[in-house]
Formats: structure tokens, sequence, C-alpha cells
């Protein structure tokens, strides 16, 4: 594979690899330079003391809350007085040793802490050069992904957040003594701790944000924030050093980048920060049309990398404009594109799936919302770009908002008109992504169908999910895609959370549509198209077919087709494509909040949502799985499967029904000679559907209360059906209450 990647690579590649190479090589010997701190000479000659300077200087300018420390404060207790105490509980939990990482509780690393310490798996990572690191062996590092988290050193945001609102100056003396004894223990370019760029740029922005918090701060002395400094130096010349150009130029590189825009604009002190600054501005510029497809869905089909995303270039752009540097309209078009998804990807309840992979980070913790709830996110977009829409989705305004705008930004927001967004269904052909509701209440009914690529580069965050959906009936969130909960701590669950399995699509023979090489690697690859997709006042209607299971002996084709009547419910129609017979299974994950009980029909108790499926020979089976709503936590869940055999030409209907009432919808299938007719009744309502046509199916629904003609849905919409016909078809529905089999009219 290395090999075939060296082959494949251009010269300019093969340049920057060979540099980081010769770069980490003079390092391990000992001959560069940036294997030990610099003396004073990396500070401009104006600066005698560092610590006063930075206290006295008026620019460069921070955020908006920085400029009224008291007033943030007494806003943020004001308006928002149980998170103020859930910040304060939280930074005397961080006084103990106690830490909430990731999906983790009151995790200990010892006492003093033992920053190369993973204490789930209570591996001690070796202090090496961290070139000769293998943080991917969980044998060596555990899960490598705490352990960073940790030494992301975010939570000194919560330390500064409760500083502000108590004054209590214990906050102030842990962030300095953490600060010098990571310092004390990871000497430069020794330990896992630099082994990953993105983690020196994390750690380098939250350095930044605690060097603001605590500015006045008695407890720092001048040689623990000079010595800090010059740590940042390092820091910033790693970045340089070792970009993930070609390593994972995903948010990897962004974030990398923002560190170097961070640390350039905001460390001017420095002699080298303007040729920072320009590098992570450029790097932020070039990558945005890589990153951000056409639609606005950002290009490694994970909607909380796409959140990282969002975050990465509205904190580019809350600095670029404080310090009035120039940032061309793309980052605005951009942005507002990936605001834009945001917006119509979130559930009615407020919470965002998490299709893709979900690393629980964040690019800094200024919130307590839950881990899917992205609502912060869209808030201070809307206060950015004085969006209604975005304001309406996002609700209150959120606590991030005002760390980040300050009051001024929180009184903007509260001036905003908010409107509900003009659209319900949206489809994201780029991206693959196409959105169902019937409305923007908090009783609205929501469906997200995945037919988009696999995932880019390596697909390293990428799910097995092609043509997936994820539910919510009456705004209660019901079918879910269970998340990620590890990326190397176990291969098996790794594997189990990224299949298909996993996932509300259909798998065959027990197989995925796509198959794990590696934690960020795959052996193959299933590709979505798109067949169809139609949206209008009364339904939408979408089909796609992927070829994940073109690599079986026996090739077969999987298509998905799904009609939304707006308002009523959906229909769910699976078909195999194969010249030999298989074993299919559509599966159905239930979110932890949802009841499903099976008595014939699947059904919901919380939500209302009953399940009809339909094969020639089917049966239902009930499976014990797992969901993860943020990393490094799990819990068990219920999942149902539907297993048929398949041959080709087999399909199997599923009724997706949101109830409203106590009269719960029943559903039958009737007999016709040429494709599949059902009647779905609900008190005096019946329904009949009626889907002909192999190739290119015609669909027929046509809704009866008692003997009236309520409304008629034709797919594709050729012609208005005469009085006669529908005479006819109401006496077929009549008929076949009293025997399945309806002659062919």
């Amino acid at each position: 594979m290395k090999l075939q990647k060296l082959k494949n690579a251009s010269l300019h590649e093969l340049r920057v690899r060979a540099a980081q190479q010769v770069s980490a090589f003079s390092e391990r010997r000992g001959w560069s330079t940036l294997a030990k701190l610099p003396n004073d000479n990396v500070f401009t000659s104006a600066i005698s003391h560092l610590l006063e300077h930075f206290r006295s200087r008026s620019t460069p300018t921070f955020f908006g809350s920085f400029e009224s420390p008291e007033k943030t404060a007494s806003a943020f207790r004001s308006r928002w007085p149980e998170s103020a105490q859930k910040l304060i509980d939280k930074a005397e939990r961080i006084i103990a040793g106690k830490f909430d990482l990731l999906g983790f509780k009151d995790l200990s690393f010892g006492d003093p802490i033992d920053w190369h310490f993973e204490p789930v798996s209570e591996k001690r990572i070796p202090l090496r050069h961290w070139s000769k690191l293998d943080y991917l062996d969980a044998e060596i590092a555990g899960d490598k992904k705490i352990i960073w988290e940790l030494n992301r050193h975010q939570y000194f945001q919560t330390l500064g957040q409760a500083y502000w609102l108590t004054r209590d100056e214990r906050c102030a003396q842990v962030f300095v003594a953490h600060l010098e004894a990571w310092m004390d223990a990871n000497p430069p370019k020794v330990g896992i701790n630099w082994a990953s760029s993105l983690e020196v740029a994390f750690r380098s922005i939250s350095w930044i944000w605690a060097f603001y918090f605590f500015k006045s701060s008695p407890s720092m002395s001048r040689e623990v924030f000079e010595r800090a400094w010059k740590f940042m130096y390092l820091s910033a010349r790693h970045l340089e050093s070792y970009l993930s150009t070609y390593f994972s130029p995903n948010t990897h590189l962004t974030g990398e980048a923002l560190g170097l825009f961070y640390i350039g604009t905001l460390m001017p002190e420095f002699k080298e920060a303007k040729r920072w600054q320009e590098l992570g501005s450029k790097i932020l510029i070039e990558q945005l049309p890589i990153h951000v497809q056409r639609d606005g869905v950002y290009f490694e089909q994970s909607s909380y990398y796409h959140r990282y995303t969002t975050d990465i270039y509205l904190h580019f752009l809350l600095l670029a404009r404080a310090n009035h540097l120039a940032a061309p309209p793309q980052v605005d078009e951009d942005l507002l594109l990936l605001l834009d998804h945001l917006m119509y990807i979130t559930r009615p309840d407020g919470t965002t799936p998490l299709f893709g992979d979900d690393d629980g980070g964040r690019l800094a913790m200024l919130d307590v919302r839950a881990a899917n709830d992205f609502r912060g996110t869209l808030a201070t977009g809307a206060a950015v770009f004085n969006l209604g829409e975005h304001k309406f989705v996002a609700g209150d305004a959120a606590e991030e908002l005002v760390w980040l705008m300050g009051t001024a930004g929180l009184d903007h927001f509260e001036s905003i008109s908010a409107t509900p967004p003009a659209k319900t269904s949206v489809p994201f052909s780029h991206g693959g992504y196409f959105v169902m509701r019937d409305g923007w209440s908090q009783a609205s009914n929501y469906l997200l169908f995945d037919c988009g690529p696999h995932g880019s580069l390596n697909c390293g965050h990428a799910h097995a999910d092609a043509l997936a959906i994820d539910v919510a009936a009456n705004g209660r969130t019901v079918l879910v895609d269970p998340g990620t909960y590890t990326y190397t701590g176990s291969k098996e669950l790794r594997d189990w959370f990224r299949s298909s399995h996993a996932h509300n699509t259909v798998t065959l023979d027990d197989e995925s549509s796509s198959v794990p090489g590696g934690p960020f690697t795959w052996k193959t690859k299933a590709t979505c198209e798109l067949r169809q997709w139609i949206s209008g006042e009364r339904f939408d209607y979408v089909s796609g077919v992927h070829h994940g299971f073109t690599r079986f002996l026996d090739p077969a084709f999987l298509e998905r087709s799904i009609l939304f009547l707006k308002r009523d419910y959906w229909i769910v129609r699976d078909k195999l494509s194969s010249l030999g017979d298989h074993q299919g299974d559509v599966r159905f994950h239930f979110d932890l909040s949802a009841k499903p009980l099976l008595n014939g029909a699947l059904r919901d108790v919380e939500s209302g949502l009953s399940i009809w499926s339909f094969a020639s020979h089917g049966q239902w089976i009930e499976e014990d799985r797992w969901i993860s709503y943020c990393y490094g936590q799990k819990q068990q869940s219920k999942a149902y499967s539907f297993a048929v055999p398949f041959k080709d030409g087999d399909e199997v209907f599923s009724f997706l029904l949101p109830e409203k009432g106590e009269i719960a919808w029943q559903v039958r299938e009737i007999q016709v000679a040429d494709g599949r007719a059902f009647v779905a009744n609900v008190g005096k309502r019946q329904d009949l559907v009626m889907i002909t046509g192999h190739k290119q199916p015609e669909w027929l629904w046509v809704s009866f209360s008692g003997d009236q003609v309520e409304e008629v849905v034709t797919l594709p919409e050729k012609r208005t059906l005469s009085d006669d016909e529908l005479r006819i078809l109401y006496a077929r529905v009549k008929q076949s209450e009293g025997s399945n089999n309806v002659a062919d009219e």
C-alpha cells in the first residue's frame, strides 16, 4: 500500500514528505534547534517584560466577550444560571483531579497528573521522540484520543469561565500549576503529545484562551508565562513543519491552519508571527472549495466533522474581522452553505444525526450542550450573518455565542426576527443527503436519506451507511444512526459501529455494503447512485441504488425508494437485482428514548411510529445492540431486522406510520396481477397504495374517507384518474376486507 502511494505521489508530495522526514530525523539526532526551547531572540526587540506587556496592550483584539469580562460574566450568570452552576461544579471536579472527557466521566490521571497515561486501558505511553510512536496500536497507546483530549487543555477554558463567574483564585492556581507541570513532563518533541500536529494546534488555541481568561490573575508569574510563550513558539514552528498536507488533509489540516492563524494574529510579539498568520489564512482559504462541496456538505460525509469545519471557519472569520484582516467573499459564502446544511439536517427535537464518524471533541469547550446538539454553532452563525431562519432553528441564544461575541453579539442575536425556513424538504445532491420533512414545528415528521459518496480521500471517517435513513415521528427522534463509540480502543466495536449492521439500511448475507480494512481504511467501498428526487407540497420521492454488493460471486444491486406523504407517513421500497439468491435483513435501530414493541407490526409507544414490513417471506428478529451519543460512551439499545430470502426482483415494502391518536394504523397487502398493492386503515380512513412496473415503478396512492375520495397521488405525475376508475378502486378496497385477492383492473 505504501509503495502504491509513493508511486502515485506528485513531486510536490514527495518533496513535502521528504522534508518532514529529514526534519524529524534531525530532531531525533539533536541537530535541530526546534528540539529545545528558544532564547529571547524569537521576540521582537521592543519586548522587555512579556507578561506586563501582554496585560497592558490594546491590540490585537480577541473575541467579543473579552472586551468586558464583568459584563460577560454578569450576562452569563443571569441568562444561564443552571449552566453557570454546572461550569462551576465542573471546575471544582477539575481542581480535585477529575475530568469529564468525551463520553467519559470523572476520569483520573493520577496526582500529580500523568500526561502520558490512558486511564481506561491503563496504558502509559513511552517517552520517545514523537515520530517513533505508533499511537494507532491499542497495545501501546490504548485509546490515544483519551490522552489527547486531556492534553488539548480545553478544560483550561472551563477553569477560565468559572474564574470569571466566581473570581475564585483556585481556578487560576490550578491552571498555572497544570501549565507548568505539562511543560516539565513534555519536553520539546518528546512523547505522544507532539505526535499529532492537530493536537498541537488545539492545545495552542486552548493556551491562548487561557492567557486571556487569566490575564489579570496574580497567580501567573513572569517566568511561567514567558516559558509558556516559548513553548507556543515551538508549537507554531512544529505546525508549519509538519502540516497534514498529505497525511490527513481534512480537519487536521484546517485545524492546524487555524492554530497558526491564532498564534500569528494574537502573538505578534514573535518575529515570525506574520508568516504564521499568512500561512494559516492561506491554507484555510485554499481548502474551502475542497472541504465544502457545492451544496455545503463537508466532503468527509460526517455531520460531526461538518460541525468542526463550521466552527473552524467561524473562529477564523470572527478573529479576522476583529483585527481588520481581509477575508475573501468565499469565506462568507461557504460558511453560509455550511450553516444551511446544519440547519436543514437538524431534527425537530434540536439534535443532529451523527452520520459518519463522531470523535467527541470540540474546537473550544464553551457550552454544556449534548454532543449531538449543534444549535450553538447555528446560533453563532445566525448572529454573525443576521440569519432569521437559522435563529429559528437554533432556538434560544447559545452560551458559546456570548463567549465568542460578547454581550453585543447576544443583543444582536435577540434583535434578529426568527422566521421558519421557507423550505422543508431539501436535496443535497453533491453530498448525497436528502431531507424530507413536513414542517418546522416541534411535532413535525423528519427523515434523512443517505445516497451519497462513501467518503473522500481514504474515507477514514466514513461509515457503511449507504441508503440508510434517520427518522423522527411527531417530533420525536425514533430511528437513529448508532454513532461511533471508539476509533482504536476496540477493533471489534470500531468495525461494528461503522458497519451496515449498525445503520437503518439493508445487509445481504450478513455482509456490510463497505468492508473496513483498519480503523481508518476500507477494503471495499460502496458507491451510490441517485435515481430520482421529486419534492412537492404534498409528497417527496427519492430513489437510489448502491453497488456495494457487486463484489459478491453473484453480484447484487440494492435499490431503495422512499415515498413521503407529508403529514402522513413514509413508504420504503427495497428491491434486489441479482443473478443469485441472498439473505436480506432490513434493519431498524431505535433511539434510547424509544420503547419499541413487536406485536405483528413494530411500534414505538413513545412517538407512535409503527412499522409494517411486507415480503413474500419475512420475519422480525429482535436484537440487542448499542447506541453511542458521544465518543467513548455506549448504551444498550434495541434494534429489529426484517429478515427475508431475496432473489432477483424481490421487494420489501416498509410502511413507517406516525400515529397521532389512540387508534393505530393497520396495514395489509392485497394481491394484484402486476405489482404490489396495500391498504392502510386508521379509523374511517382507508388508503390504497399500488406499485406497478419494474424498471421504472409507477406509484398510485388514493385516500378514501368512507366512500369519498379525499386525495390522489400518482408517480410519475402523469394524469388524473377518472371518477369511474376511482369507484372501481374503492370497490376493490372494500372487496379486499373479506379477501386478499383483488382482480387486476
